[in-house]
């Protein structure tokens, strides 16, 4: 039927088209009506199709493939078959840009703006769609047009780089096909899901050959030609292969036959490729190649060892010289770096070893095998180097292209041991055929004949060769692999049957190995050092744990064959000559210095050599080890350099195939752990039992890591009581096949070297010895004491042919020579004084070995740990003096500890005096000079009101940071600053994300004059605590200005441009600085204020302030500030008396206001003005009338959210005595805020330095009226009563229940001394003016704060008790309320109703009174310092120092008659009655307090909740970054262009944009695939922070890199937690970007 369409499809495309659908939907249709089952969407394997239907469907695959193979494949020049054209062929065209790796995002889109005139947009969209999907039609139009396209998007591109864009030029109609054919891959996918036989019908068609069998099948043309494809289209293949062949066994093993047979051309396509493999066909090879059963057949049927290692020879053919050797200089990096990819497979192919071998397995791993030999037989002695002499060589030679080699097969190499290993002929032969291939290789030949060379009458016939003149590689992959072969041998015991061992020349077996090690310690004696950075690096990698296993280990382990073998003086006499010290220790000494100094080098590094080849024996087969062994020692060594995390433990071990090392599996037998804290990460020490394991040369430590071991060590020993000596550990037994390597310890030239080295420094003549070789030496006599010793124990003396401690006695003594005796000497050179403990240790093992031989003393059964030789004299009279000294030094400690104990118990029994005394004598400290007025009138209490008590009087002393210089803080006296910084904050929001917005004139609707109860978003001002001279400060700003403008990078730390700088003493971010003003210093009559409260009552007050306020208006003439509606003639029922007259309020009392300083107005210009533009994001402007409103705001703000002593933001570098004034920026809104979230007592846990610091905040707010227009702020006095008297209230003064009464409290506190200013005069309230003054304005706004909480509440508290007065007025407001508001909640009892507005309006009260008491320094009760007294103690203290009824209800009462019509005005408000209808969402009270949102504990949860997040803006799959905003919990899409926003006019991430609406321009983000915080602080700033997740080991995993499972530490969240709360962040970034040199910068407005 399908075919019968296709013969009818003249009638055109579209037709043709529609017609393909219609028919593929009448089969679909067709097969749902044989099984209703199949239309549902999951999987019915066990659904079998009928023989028609399985034919209909093979047909119909077979006809569809065919289709969608032939037009993937598609040629820009082929034309469609004549069945596929339409009947009238339009001259239609596509130009199409195809994607590549090689030209970036801004390239392209340039390249699209100059070549198809599209503007920039639209050139992002082609881009992002181009990388997206790998083409992209760019223009549609004639031939001629789309070929112009074509030419001038290659010239463009060329222009820019040296490779054009692969750009095609598509007919329409071949296009519609190819854009069809996409939409068939999903069908396919839906029909195979819904049975297995369709799926198997499907892969039949796809597998099936051509009759010919000249053409590949279907699949295979689809992947030769993968490499051609663009993404879209391998997307397509690979999903396809995914859901049909890899889903059923039988075809997987045929698809990977397929894939085998043309392995070599797919990755020789994938080289030419520019994609990631990750789009490349290659990529299925894990898919094949790791299923067990799988591999092993493709070894058995097309030996794919064979086929792989023959791909990567062909690929790398290119880079081999004359030799046949590897030679990669001027090698292409990313072609190479692709090639080695392909080791992987060759990886994914051993990964399991057999444990049933066939005999074809058996042949074809070894003929795989010998193609592997012939690879390593190119890299063997590779990039051969030779000393360079004269001058430094000229060119860096090319080395990292074959260590990357060496890398890629270092497991490679122990997979194919591992696979040997399983079977005992495989094992020999693969030895057999590695000796073969060694013995061919020809590299570094012999240029001389065999010399004879004597020494102590042996004789050594071997040829000359110097690896200082000679060429040498240190590339021996065939050499390693034969010892690892050979150990294998040994371990299964195969060894015995090896034919004819005495074949193999272990002299030629360990020469290349010798070489390595020669050239590694002459590169470390500095004999190359003309040679360059690069011999450098090769040596540092050849003994890393990256590559130390299957390099230096295997070296080691043939110069151990080779010791086991040879004759002890032969190999040693090898090991001087390949050295260059044979006439060295022959006793040919040279002059020259520098000759002398690298002899003592080598010395050192060929005595070192010995102590690796005698004692290194953890290796599984050459002593009775286990790999748990190894693992163990490592872990030990490592840990006795320093404690490690994990981590640090993981990265110094090597890795086996599957990245695993063991370490898990061992850490608890050898280690203990320590839990981290808030910072930092757990640790593991080394127990105590496993220190004797300690090997002071252990073999894998680098230089460094051998001198803080030892020195680590020798402090431990040193504190535990023990001497300094560092024996050498007790080793396994080597294995038979080993075991006469030990000979080396006593033969006739191990002797003879250790008496020439004794014997220099017994000369002590400086420059013929060095302490580094006899610690060496020392360390080889103790070895060979230990073996002697050891087999005198194990066995009789008869049998014990270890005769080292007789050779040491007896040779060279008639000459006081032996090596015993020159022992004895060199204990008195004065500069061996370090290694004095270690020569009395080695003597003591003489007498032990001794007494063992004549076995004549019991202190043969002594160990060696125990057994101390008599001591001298001297020693005695040493260690006498120290044990005095000692002793005198426990009994100062005694005393000392004893005088510590009395000061704290004194401090503690008097902690209220050294609460209240003041800290003095270092920077940014208060020194007083005088007592404290508070504690003369400790009964008066109280803030405010008649009964106020005395501000303090002493005085302050502070010393600038910068001069050093004391000053007073006075008045007059010229400034003194604290660094500040000012930040908008939404930390106290109540609703998260709304961001009141500015309008087109700069003003909003009601902030910044009056503060929402939601507290949206606030000006925090904070301050790191030091201080400054204002000169001294104006200097140092003008010095950052100058020099950093040309840093690198400067404005991602500080914008220079908005005042920003770091505190010269802790780096903090500071972008302003508050002026220090001191309390003015006030005589207050109580007299005159009991007088004047007979008559200032409260409703009288109200009528003075209406008159006052009337008559400044008529005086001025400011009728512009009237407005429709307004009213200034008071209500007349407010006031009890007859009318006040316009100057009645100056009657209460008056006085000159204070006078500053020029420098002091100055600052607090400077202040304010950056408190004005960084809170209303404007410009500066003194002028504006708002800039005293923000300072009033900021001072509200701060102290709703200032914490306690965890606030500070303290460093822990700085002496805590420089952070007096640490809270100054910090005003009462936080404070409040955080004392209760930590459940701590209003001052006690504030230091008096933090309440200074606080005061500094809140008398530069109270100072703004000085210099702001008086009549702008008596405008604001009056906008703001009006809030509270409705009757002076503008149209849209906002009703009680739209404005936070703290922030209004604030205001009108500070701008009422504003109404007392004359035309002609300045004048300011007295003192009892201003009591009366703030006690008026606190009474009225407690009693509508009260009214807001309690209409506001729906929910209240069920509490019995028995009726009081308390809860009769509460419930009489309530009642009266009720009636206003036509609102009454039944069942409501009067204590409930008090509970409920005690409990909402606490908070309100604690601001008010840490508000006050830096206002006024009125001491507060004792009950507001101590966490001890009850709630109802401390609300009650709160009231009496606010001079306010503990009964608050008392206040409706006591001024019923002023309060009646304010409470049928308040609760008429339009607001109001929306609140209560539920049109308008209320504040409920107390305000919530905002965390961060809680994250689960376990991470994975996470993970999983990020694997199902779907960008909203996309409909694609693609990998996306979730990052969840730990302020509201949102998850958001960053860094991808899909929710690019504008913002500010410019396109910002996702992120950015979310972080300017939830946190006014701060976040704080969890990238859940990276597991990192992200702070942000502004479109350009931000830095990365550990996530608070930790592994098991107490660390955090960035980037998910160790995989381990990951649980959420409290500690480190709620550290994060009060990083924001405490504002915090910008700090926090700007601190690590100050320590990270910034070279690239990271666009942060993007994620």
């Amino acid at each position: 039927m399908f075919l019968q369409q296709i013969s009818l499809s003249q009638k055109g495309l579209s037709v043709l088209i529609l017609k393909h659908f219609l028919s593929i939907q009448r089969v679909i249709v067709m097969l749902e009506n044989v099984n209703p089952l199949w239309s549902s969407h999951f999987v019915q394997d066990e659904c079998v199709l009928e023989p028609e239907i399985y034919v209909r469907a093979e047909r119909l695959f077979r006809i569809l493939l065919h289709y969608v193979t032939d037009f993937l494949v598609w040629e820009e020049s082929l034309e469609p078959p004549e069945e596929l054209q339409p009947l009238t062929k339009d001259n239609a065209y596509y130009c199409v840009l195809y994607n590549d790796e090689h030209h970036s995002y801004d390239h392209v889109i340039y390249t699209l703006q100059r070549s198809v005139n599209c503007d920039q947009a639209e050139a992002q969209t082609h881009t992002a769609l181009i990388d997206k999907e790998g083409r992209r039609a760019v223009k549609r139009g004639t031939l001629r047009s789309c070929q112009q396209a074509r030419d001038l998007i290659r010239s463009n591109s060329e222009h820019i780089s040296l490779q054009p864009l692969r750009v095609e030029i598509l007919h329409a109609a071949v296009m519609a096909h190819q854009t069809f054919v996409l939409r068939l891959g999903p069908w396919f996918q839906k029909i195979i899901s819904y049975s297995v036989g369709f799926r198997q019908a499907f892969c039949q068609v796809a597998l099936e050959t051509t009759a010919d069998g000249d053409q590949p099948c279907l699949i295979s043309r689809l992947m030769l030609h993968d490499a051609r494809m663009y993404k879209g289209a391998r997307k397509i293949v690979h999903e396809l292969i995914f859901c049909s062949m890899l889903m059923e066994t039988e075809f997987k093993r045929l698809f990977a036959i397929q894939f085998t047979k043309y392995y070599k051309q797919l990755q020789k396509d994938f080289i030419i490729d520019d994609h990631e493999r990750s789009i490349s066909i290659t990529a299925l090879s894990v898919q094949i190649f790791t299923v067990p059963t799988l591999a092993r057949q493709l070894i058995e049927e097309g030996n794919v060892i064979k086929v792989i290692v023959g791909t990567v020879m062909e690929l790398l053919r290119e880079h081999l010289d004359n030799n046949n050797r590897f030679f990669f200089l001027g090698y292409n990096s990313d072609k190479f770096s692709r090639i080695q990819i392909i080791f992987h497979d060759l990886r994914y192919i051993l990964i399991s070893k057999p444990s049933v071998w066939t005999e074809e397995l058996q042949r074809e791993f070894l003929e795989g095998f010998r193609d592997f030999l012939g690879l390593l037989k190119c890299m063997q002695g590779m990039e051969e180097v030779k000393r360079q002499f004269g001058q430094h060589i000229a060119v860096e030679p090319e080395w990292e292209a074959g260590f990357s080699l060496q890398i890629q097969l270092r497991h490679i190499l122990a997979m194919f041991q591992d696979w040997c290993s399983s079977n005992d002929e495989i094992l020999l032969l693969a030895f057999e055929e590695c000796h073969k291939v060694l013995m061919q290789c020809n590299n570094q030949p012999f240029h001389r004949e065999a010399t004879n060379y004597h020494m102590l009458k042996h004789v050594l016939h071997i040829r000359p060769y110097k690896v200082s003149q000679e060429p040498v590689s240190i590339h021996l992959p065939i050499s390693r692999l034969l010892a690892g072969l050979y150990v294998i041998m040994c371990r299964t015991r195969a060894v015995e049957r090896l034919d004819n061992p005495e074949r193999f020349d272990h002299t030629l077996l360990a020469e290349h190995p010798l070489r390595c090690v020669v050239l590694a310690a002459q590169v470390s004696a500095e004999m190359w050092r003309r040679n360059g950075i690069s011999l450098v690096s090769q040596v540092y990698y050849y003994q890393d744990v990256k590559c130390r296993d299957e390099m230096y280990d295997k070296d080691i382990v043939m110069l151990q064959i080779a010791a086991s073998k040879m004759d002890p003086n032969h190999f040693l006499m090898l090991v001087l000559l390949r050295f260059e010290l044979f006439d060295y220790f022959k006793g040919s000494i040279n002059k020259d210095q520098d000759e002398l100094i690298q002899w003592n080098r080598l010395t050192e590094e060929m005595l070192y050599l010995l102590i690796v080849v005698i004692g290194e024996r953890y290796v599984p087969g050459i002593s009775q080890v286990t790999k748990e062994d190894v693992t163990m020692r490592e872990v030990i060594h490592l840990l006795c350099i320093e404690p490690m995390a994990h981590s640090s433990l993981v990265k110094g071990l090597t890795e086996n195939e599957s990245h695993e090392t063991g370490l898990e599996s061992v850490i608890t037998k050898v280690a203990t752990f320590k839990k981290p804290g808030v910072s930092g990460h757990g640790l593991y020490g080394v127990k105590k039992e496993r220190l004797v394991e300690f090997n002071p040369f252990f073999y894998h430590y680098s230089r460094s890591q051998h001198s803080k071991a030892e020195e680590s060590q020798k402090k431990r020993r040193t504190h535990e009581g023990h001497d300094k000596a560092l024996r050498p550990p007790m080793p396994p037994a080597f294995c038979p096949a080993f075991s006469s390597i030990v000979r080396l310890l006593s033969c006739d030239i191990i002797v003879h070297i250790l008496r020439h080295t004794l014997q220099r420094a017994a000369e002590d003549r400086a420059t013929h010895w060095t302490e580094a070789m006899i610690q060496r030496a020392l360390h080889l006599i103790g070895q060979a004491l230990l073996e002697e010793k050891t087999q005198l124990e194990d066995s009789t003396m008869e049998e014990v042919a270890f005769d080292f401690s007789l050779k040491a006695r007896r040779i060279g003594s008639e000459h006081g020579k032996s090596v015993f005796l020159l022992l004895s000497k060199i204990k008195a050179v004065p500069s061996l004084e370090a290694q004095k403990d270690m020569v009395k240790w080695v003597l003591q093992m003489f007498e032990i070995v001794k007494c063992l031989r004549e076995k004549s003393s019991p202190t043969a059964s002594m160990s060696v740990d125990t057994t101390k030789p008599e001591e001298s004299a001297q020693d005695k009279e040493k260690a006498e003096r120290k044990r005095k000294a000692d002793a005198a030094k426990l009994h100062r400690q005694k005393i000392m500890a004893q005088m510590s104990a009395m000061q704290k118990n004194f401090i503690e029994s008097n902690k209220l005096l050294y609460d209240n005394m003041p800290e003095s004598g270092t920077q940014g400290e208060p020194v007083a000079t005088t007592a404290s007025c508070a504690m003369e009138h400790s009964e008066l209490c109280v803030a405010i009101g008649p009964q106020r008590g005395s501000s303090p009087a002493e005085r302050e002393l502070l010393t600038c940071i910068l001069c050093q210089e004391e000053q007073e803080v006075a008045a007059q006296a010229p400034a003194m600053v604290l660094t500040a910084c000012v930040q908008r904050s939404t930390v106290l929001t109540q609703c998260r994300g709304r961001i009141p917005a500015n309008r087109a004139d700069g003003t909003v609707t009601s902030y910044p004059l009056f503060m929402a109860p939601e507290l949206a978003v606030g000006t925090h001002t904070g301050s790191c605590g030091h201080v400054m001279h204002a000169t001294c400060w104006q200097k140092y700003f003008e010095a950052v200005q100058n020099m950093t403008r040309n840093r690198l990078h400067v404005e991602l730390i500080i914008d220079l441009e908005n005042g920003e700088y770091l505190c010269p003493l802790c780096k903090s971010l500071c972008n302003t600085v508050v002026p220090l003003i001191p309390f003015e210093r006030l005589m207050f009559n109580y007299e005159n204020a009991e007088i004047i409260g007979e008559h200032l009552t409260l409703s009288r007050w109200i009528q003075i302030l209406t008159a006052r306020i009337r008559g400044l208006k008529s005086v001025t003439q400011e009728n512009d500030c009237n407005t429709e509606g307004s009213s200034v003639d008071g209500d007349p029922g407010l006031c009890g008396e007859g009318q006040a007259d316009f100057r009645s309020i100056l009657s209460y009392g008056v006085q000159e206001p204070r006078k500053f300083s020029d420098s002091i107005l100055e600052m607090l210009v400077v202040c304010a003005t950056t408190v004005h533009r960084v809170g209303l994001q404007t410009a500066p402007n003194e002028l504006c009338p708002r800039v005293p409103i923000m300072a009033w705001n900021t001072c509200a703000f701060t102290i709703q959210a200032i914490g306690t002593g965890k606030v500070l933001r303290f460093f822990a570098s700085i002496d805590p005595l420089f952070m007096f004034w640490n809270l100054s920026k910090m005003y009462c809104v936080f404070t409040e805020n955080i004392l209760q979230e930590e459940s701590k007592s209003l001052f006690g846990s504030l230091q008096n330095r933090q309440l200074a610091g606080l005061k500094a905040i809140v008398q530069f707010s109270a100072a703004q009226r000085i210099k702001s227009s008086q009549a702008v702020i008596q405008r604001h006095f009056n906008d703001m009563l009006g809030v509270l008297l409705p009757a002076m209230g503008r149209k849209n003064t906002p009703s009680p229940l739209e404005v936070d009464f703290f922030h209004l409290l604030v205001g009108l506190v500070l701008s009422i001394p504003a109404l007392y200013q004359e035309e002609a005069v300045d004048l300011q309230p007295s003192a009892v003016s201003s009591a009366y003054n703030h006690l008026h304005i606190l009474h009225l706004v407690t009693m509508a704060h009260m009214l807001q909480v309690l209409v506001s509440s729906t929910d209240f508290p069920a509490v019995a008790g028995e009726e009081t007065e308390e809860s009769k007025a509460a419930a009489e407001l309530y009642t009266t309320v009720s009636q206003h508001t036509e609102r009454l909640i039944p069942d409501v009892s009067g204590i409930s109703v008090a509970e409920r507005v005690k409990r909402g309006i606490e908070p309100f009260l604690r601001c008010a009174a840490l508000f006050f008491n830096c206002l006024t320094g009125v001491h507060p009760p004792e009950e507001l310092f101590s966490t001890a007294v009850a709630s109802q103690g401390q609300l009650e203290a709160l009231c009496g120092y606010l001079a306010l009824p503990s009964n608050l209800f008392q206040l409706f009462q006591v001024h019923r008659d002023t309060v009646t019509p304010l409470l049928k005005s308040w609760c008429g408000s339009l607001a109001v009655t929306k609140a209560l209808k539920g049109k308008n969402q209320t504040v409920r009270y107390p305000r919530r307090r905002n965390r961060l949102v809680d994250l689960p504990e376990d991470y994975s949860a996470l993970l999983n909740q990020a694997s199902h997040f779907q960008c909203p803006k996309s409909t694609d799959d693609d990998r996306k970054h979730p990052t969840l905003c730990l302020f509201c919990g949102a998850i958001l899409c960053s860094q991808s262009s899909c929710c690019l926003s504008q913002l500010d006019g410019e396109d910002v991430g996702a992120c950015t944009a979310h972080a300017a609406t939830c946190g006014a321009g701060v976040g704080m983000f969890l990238r859940i695939r990276e597991c990192e915080i992200v702070l942000m602080a502004s479109k350009t700033r931000g830095s990365t922070y550990p996530a608070p997740y930790l592994d098991d080991y107490g660390e955090t995993d960035p980037h998910l890199g160790r995989g381990n499972p990951l649980h959420l530490c409290p500690e480190r969240y709620k550290k994060l937690n009060q990083l924001w709360q405490q504002h915090c962040i910008l700090e926090e970034i700007a601190r690590s970007l100050e320590v990270v040199n910034v070279m690239f910068a990271f666009e942060w407005q993007m994620l």
